[in-house]
């Protein structure tokens, strides 16, 4: 029963990701981390207080998180379709090497 339930969470939480996904959470992560840096530090420049700058650049960081390491459906819009698997192995596949057949 605990291999079920851990099966069942580990394919909710295994999403796929596409490389247009990968890109996209790529240029979200630097968007919002540079723009939480940016909002903690001028606050905190402007109220003269450190503990509110760490804990603003704290909560960019977390929702920099909450945005881009779950498997949100918007990161898989462009799947791509792979070739499908070939039964027998390699031994239709004549592969050479310098004038030399490989197996």
């Amino acid at each position: 029963m605990a291999d079920e339930l851990l099966e069942n969470v580990r394919d909710a939480l295994e999403g796929q990701i596409d490389f247009e996904g990968q890109r996209l959470a790529e240029l979200l992560t630097t968007a919002l981390l540079a723009i939480s840096g940016i909002i903690a530090f001028l606050y905190g420049y402007i109220a003269q207080d450190i503990a509110s700058t760490l804990y603003i650049g704290l909560g960019g960081a977390a929702l920099t998180f909450l945005a881009v390491v779950p498997p949100w459906p918007l990161y898989n819009k462009h799947p791509i379709a792979w070739l499908p698997r070939q039964s027998g192995g390699t031994s239709g596949i004549n592969i050479q090497v310098n004038g030399k057949k490989v197996n």
